[in-house]
Parts: structure tokens; C-alpha cells; sequence
């Protein structure tokens, strides 16, 4: 069980740093990058490449279901910093919880599914009711 509990809690970590990184940038292309170099950076340090693969996977999966909810939030009056703050919390809590066997895989798999959930849910905007909001 040793190997498969490491890639999961790299994979848990992989979320954590991705959804940090997207906390910070909001473009989750760009905050999966920066999340996915830290976790094969960190599981090429410790571990081997299984485990920095499942890293990797798992901060592409924790920004793009982050940057959906950030995104969300700044539209909905929330500030950067504050987004940022919650979301650095979150991320540290999912690290720890990452440590719990087979967690780190349930996140990695549960994150774009609740960033596409929530992107069908969002509402469309049209031009006509932007032009009528003005003041």
C-alpha cells in the first residue's frame, strides 16, 4: 500500500497547490502550470516520477475547479485579497486531508467535476440587460 497512499497524497497535494495558485493568478491555465511545477518539483525531491505524475494531474484538477468558484466570487463583489485568503486557507486543508488514504485521489477527481457543475449553473449575461445596469 505504500506507493499507491504516496501518489494519493501527492495528488491531494497537487490540488492544494493548484487551487493556491488559482486563488492567486484566476487563470487556471496559467495557476495549473505554476501549481503543476511545484507538485513535480516537490514529488520529483522526495519521490519518483508516479508520484510527481499524480501531482501534476491533481494541480491541473485543483485550478480549473478553483478558478471557476474564485472567478465566481470576484464577480460577485468579493476582493482579491479576500478571495486569495479563503482560498490559501481551503488549499491548506485540503493538503491535510490529502494525508488521509485515498482522499488525495477523491479530490483530484471531485474538483472539475464541481468546476463543471458550477459551470453550467452559471447564468448567461447578455449584451441588452448589461446596457440597462448602467448608471
Amino acid at each position: 500500500m505504500g506507493a499507491w497512499y504516496w501518489i494519493g497524497v501527492l495528488a491531494g497535494v497537487g490540488v492544494a497547490l493548484g487551487m493556491f495558485a488559482a486563488g492567486i493568478v484566476l487563470r487556471w491555465p496559467l495557476a495549473a502550470a505554476i501549481g503543476g511545477v511545484a507538485a513535480v518539483a516537490i514529488a520529483i525531491a522526495v519521490f519518483a516520477w508516479p508520484e510527481a505524475i499524480a501531482g501534476g494531474a491533481g494541480a491541473v484538477a485543483g485550478a480549473f475547479g478553483t478558478a471557476v468558484v474564485a472567478t465566481g466570487a470576484l464577480r460577485r463583489g468579493g476582493t482579491r485579497a479576500g478571495v486569495a485568503l479563503l482560498v490559501g486557507v481551503v488549499s491548506i486543508a485540503g493538503a491535510a486531508i490529502a494525508f488521509i488514504p485515498v482522499a488525495g485521489v477523491l479530490e483530484a477527481v471531485a474538483m472539475p467535476l464541481l468546476a463543471l457543475r458550477l459551470r453550467r449553473q452559471t447564468p448567461e449575461r447578455y449584451a441588452g440587460l448589461r446596457t440597462l445596469a448602467r448608471d
